[in-house]
């Protein structure tokens, strides 16, 4: 049949390369419009990521579920013992449930879980830090039901009041833990007054800035580090918090090799240096401990706390006081870490005691190195909704 008006009709490819370049032409237009937008979408950060990011809000929201994430925020950003986070939070309404998550324990290295629930103090801390400086008071239950199921305090609050610790809120996420040696520099006798004054009830402070005992205490730290080392039990379970190439930001947790400050052979072949079984570990082992004492002798001054009782109670109020002198610090630009060899190994204690002048029927709980240097990069924080759940009231 021919076709109407004698016309020949056109290849039909003709109008498939037509219907190709108006699709390309599209979408260049729509490329060149939206292009810059989406590559600055791309580095954003994903809002699914695992990791907390270091930044607090300026109020506490009105939302109550988004109010317990704000708080939350804060806990978080706590130091803990290898950085294991040993928490998780129970949301009622306006409580916090504050609960020990015991697998995330060091039991080989801190068989008395004294390091852990310090670590837990610190975070307990930080809401409270927060909740004043958005204008509320809180109020904490301690070890309700005497620490059934972990839980290890219960945190309310209830708005209307003036705005205090903003200091201390802003300090929260400066805060860091140094690992580089310091200068030496002492700490200025009005800065020691003020961190001095962050000891809670029942604890006791002592300062220690005298350079031959501050070298005493390195080889405290020395024997510390090696006796610890020298199990294999212990070797393993501090492996396993180190991370290696990059790991730390899948995981959320432990400690990235290269904050480790290590140096020559250990940092290059830290994956042999510190593996439980290795030829190389002994190497590690001695390493570990002389970069101990090294880091005592290079601070400007030492903390020891103490107490009368080494309870779980006394142990939180332990990490509480801690946490507010370490935000101090950092708001006086006072570096410090916390050391936990020392007060771990058990018979090493009694020579701390003597060293800084404790009285007999104390326990040391926590050793703390202050002094100057320069402040390190974050470490990593599982996410809020990872250590999280919120029950309907």
């Amino acid at each position: 049949m021919e076709p109407p008006s004698g016309r020949t009709p056109r290849p039909a490819t003709r109008d498939i390369d037509r219907r190709r370049f108006l699709l390309a032409a599209g979408g260049a237009a729509v490329y060149l419009t939206l292009g810059p937008a989406l590559a600055a979408a791309r580095r954003l950060p994903d809002s699914r990521s695992a990791l907390q990011p270091w930044r607090l809000p300026d109020d506490l929201p009105s939302n109550p579920e988004d109010a317990a994430r704000a708080l939350i925020a804060a806990a978080v950003l706590a130091p803990s013992d290898w950085n294991s986070q040993p928490w998780r939070f129970e949301v009622e309404g306006n409580l916090i449930r504050l609960v020990a998550d015991s697998r995330r324990a060091l039991p080989v290295t801190d068989p008395e879980r004294h390091g852990m629930l310090i670590g837990l103090g610190a975070a307990l801390e930080n809401m409270l830090i927060a909740a004043r400086a958005w204008g509320q008071r809180p109020s904490v239950h301690y070890l309700p039901h005497d620490g059934a199921r972990g839980v290890v305090a219960e945190v309310s609050w209830m708005g209307g009041e003036p705005r205090r610790d903003r200091a201390l809120l802003a300090n929260i996420p400066a805060r860091r833990t140094n690992r580089h040696d310091f200068d030496e520099r002492g700490i200025f006798s009005q800065n020691r007054a003020l961190l001095m004054a962050e000891a809670m009830e029942g604890l006791r402070f002592h300062w220690l800035d005298d350079p031959e005992r501050v070298r005493s205490v390195g080889d405290v730290a020395y024997e510390a580090t090696r006796f610890q080392n020298g199990d294999r039990r212990a070797q393993g379970e501090q492996f396993g918090w180190m991370r290696f190439d990059g790991d730390e930001k899948k995981r959320g947790d432990g400690i990235a090799v290269d904050r480790l400050e290590l140096s020559g052979p250990a940092g290059w072949l830290a994956g042999r240096y510190f593996r439980p079984g290795s030829w190389f570990q002994r190497f590690g082992t001695e390493y570990a401990a002389k970069q101990a004492r090294n880091q005592v002798k290079s601070s400007g001054a030492l903390l020891l706390v103490a107490a009368p009782r080494t309870d779980d109670a006394q142990c939180l109020l332990c990490g509480q006081s801690y946490e507010r002198l370490a935000l101090k610090a950092t708001h006086l630009g006072i570096a410090n870490q916390i050391l936990s060899a020392p007060t771990e190994v058990a018979h090493l204690r009694p020579e701390l005691k003597r060293l800084f002048g404790a009285a007999a029927q104390e326990e040391p709980l926590l050793l703390v190195r202050l002094g100057h240097a320069r402040s390190p990069d974050p470490t990593t924080r599982r996410a809020v909704s990872l250590v999280s759940t919120f029950r309907n009231t």
